[in-house]
């Protein structure tokens, strides 16, 4: 089973909750869930999202500029390993 998924990681939960809100506001299906180990620095916290709004999450990075942001990633869990990538 292959899974491949986008994570905004960030320094502040508190950026994570505005962030999740923001992208449920404009309809991206988003969730907050543990950080990956591979992304080592942050508060723990990251918002997952699909791929396929990769382009409306980063305009609303753009629009909403928030604080703290460590960058986004590309995740991909084929079974056995998860490898993170940037985004």
């Amino acid at each position: 089973m292959r899974d491949v998924y986008g994570v905004a990681a960030f320094r502040s939960r508190q950026q994570v909750l505005r962030f999740e809100a923001v992208l449920r506001r404009m309809g991206v299906p988003a969730q907050v869930v543990s950080t990956p180990r591979d992304i080592s620095m942050g508060c723990g916290l990251s918002v997952r999202f699909p791929m396929e709004y990769l382009t409306q999450v980063r305009g609303a990075l753009a629009a909403s500029n928030p604080g703290n942001l460590i960058g986004l990633y590309r995740a991909e869990y084929d079974g056995a390993r998860l490898r993170v990538t940037p985004a």
